[in-house]
């Protein structure tokens, strides 16, 4: 199953809502009070399943289009987002780090979620070296603690798309990356979050990015260093990863920071993430605002 979270009125709070095809359905009609796809996940497997067997038996000219629907972060409420620096050689080589130690793990800030259709506040006061970075999310379905391997993927509820934005000047100047890449709105996530059964291997999905109709990353999740399951195993020897945990599983090469010249976001800029078998994830980037 597709689950998004949707603003069906101007002003009104995003509702949980099932995607099939170009169509929606609020879960309400599914026979469930959900009003976030958290609370979906902590209601356990049972849950899904019943919204699952809701959905077929509603015919699909009653679901409603997807045109004009608003968009909010396809994660709401989550428990932590967690960040995967440095999953692809090709991106460590171009920012000449190391990634030989093991994942590089570090949070996003809630404050930093944005949504498919949303705008990316750039703060050009602070960064004009503000990048792109398509990446695989990954939403843990059940707590996952001391899990092999051949366990983890038991663990996901589903997958989505994030587009991990970083100021790099602020990033080689720190020497922890959760303030570079939490900016208001720098982690746009979406469109929906599709459910795991869907994707059988999520190490063979191909990624793209595009700015202003510019193709600057084609790649495959098939050349992570370390697989989808074993970042869940290797992350869950340490801490327990709660229901609803996002993890974004690191980029592959061609960051705006490697080009020749640079090319980094600015105002006016467009960017969609688009990942097989899950969607497109299109942000718009704005100038942010300082108090004068």
């Amino acid at each position: 199953m597709r689950f998004a979270h949707l603003i069906t009125t101007p002003g009104s709070a995003p509702s949980l809502v099932a995607v099939k095809e170009d169509r929606f359905v609020p879960v309400e009609v599914l026979g469930v009070s959900f009003s976030t796809l958290q609370q979906l996940i902590e209601a356990g497997p049972q849950a899904l399943s019943s919204v699952g067997e809701a959905a077929e038996s509603v015919p699909l000219d009653e679901w409603t289009p997807l045109e004009g629907a608003v968009y909010a972060p396809a994660a709401i409420g989550s428990p932590i987002v967690l960040a995967v620096g440095l999953n692809y050689d090709e991106h460590a080589s171009e920012l000449s780090l190391d990634n030989d130690s093991g994942p590089v793990l570090f949070s996003l800030f809630p404050n930093s979620l944005g949504a498919n259709g949303g705008e990316v506040p750039i703060p050009t006061r602070l960064s004009e070296e503000v990048d792109y970075e398509g990446e695989l999310g990954v939403i843990i379905g059940k707590a996952a603690k001391n899990v092999t391997a051949e366990e983890a993927l038991d663990h996901v509820f589903g997958y989505t798309v994030i587009n991990d934005i970083t100021a790099r000047n602020i990033q080689f100047q720190e020497p922890q990356w959760s303030r570079c890449k939490s900016f208001d709105g720098f982690t746009p996530i979406g469109p929906v979050v599709v459910t795991a059964d869907e994707i059988p291997d999520p190490q063979a999905l191909h990624l793209t990015t595009d700015v202003d109709g510019l193709r600057v990353q084609d790649s495959t999740t098939g050349f992570m260093i370390r697989t989808v399951a074993q970042l869940i195993s290797s992350i869950s020897q340490s801490l327990t990863l709660l229901p609803g945990t996002v993890i974004s599983t690191g980029s592959p090469g061609g960051a705006g920071r490697s080009r020749k010249p640079p090319l980094y976001l600015r105002p006016g800029t467009h960017v969609t993430v688009t990942i097989e078998g899950i969607g497109a994830l299109s942000s718009v980037c704005t100038e942010a605002h300082f108090p004068a």
